[in-house]
């Protein structure tokens, strides 16, 4: 009688585990972590580098155009060099801009606006394949 008692409470504890894991339901439940898909590479070096529509001189034009000196930058007489890094992505579109060194944060915040207005660049390339790619540009604040 104790063997088939002891049997029964078994199969019975058997079971309960295996419809637990079944349903996901339990007091002792498992957080699922979505992880989201891998981008793609993002290149420093490539074969053909990203360029600008019309090149070098064209993107300075577009820049001096462009750029409008902060008022506030300006009363504190401030100017420097700001260093903008962003990525030329395969269709040469302008994505993640960020400062990679800035100077205060009114022309810091101008920098960011121009780079961020820019039109599509050509983009570069590793195989013949376009591919994304990192890029920094110098923006110099001079009164």
């Amino acid at each position: 009688m104790k063997f088939l008692a002891l049997f029964f409470f078994s199969m019975l504890f058997l079971t309960m585990n295996t419809v637990i894991a079944q349903n996901g339901t339990s007091d002792d439940t498992t957080k699922v972590q979505v992880v989201p898909p891998p981008q793609e590479e993002v290149f420093d070096v490539v074969e053909k580098e990203p360029t600008y529509p019309g090149g070098e001189e064209a993107m300075q034009a577009y820049i001096k155009e462009n750029i409008k000196y902060p008022e506030e930058a300006v009363k504190n007489k401030e100017q420097g060099r700001v260093y903008v890094k962003f990525i030329i992505e395969k269709d040469g579109s302008v994505s993640n801009v960020k400062i990679a060194r800035g100077v205060s944060p009114s022309l810091d915040a101008e920098a960011l606006r121009v780079i961020q207005a820019m039109p599509k660049w050509n983009p570069g390339t590793q195989k013949g394949k376009a591919v994304r790619t990192n890029v920094v540009v110098p923006i110099a604040f001079k009164l």
